[in-house]
């Protein structure tokens, strides 16, 4: 693997280190329409909208997500070319036996 394949995939592996973020990437692959809109994707976790968008930048700057403006609202799809990546590791994690759907968006409060 050269220095910048691993430096690339080490971004994403970054990007996908959020459950939240993680989430938001398994909901856009797997929509039937093969996009979300930004609303869809606010729905995911108890955060406001800034905080959503913070979150849809590190994966558009991953380069796991294309984003497209129509009208009021953000549309986002995964980035042509990587749907088989996308693909691999949302199905890694999911024979990992932690789907994204299973995995909590809200932080654990763990007892002293």
């Amino acid at each position: 693997m050269s220095d910048q394949s691993a430096a690339d995939l080490a971004s994403v592996f970054r990007a996908l280190a959020d459950p939240l973020r993680l989430r938001m990437l398994a909901q856009v692959a797997s929509d039937p329409r093969g996009e979300c809109c930004v609303c869809d994707l606010a729905e995911l976790g108890a955060v406001s909208q800034p905080t959503v968008s913070h979150h849809l930048r590190v994966l558009r700057e991953a380069g796991l997500l294309r984003a497209e403006r129509r009208g009021t609202w953000v549309w986002y799809r995964v980035t042509p070319g990587r749907e088989p990546l996308v693909a691999a590791l949302l199905n890694a994690v999911e024979g990992a036996g932690v789907g994204p759907s299973s995995i909590s968006t809200t932080p654990e409060r763990t007892s002293a």
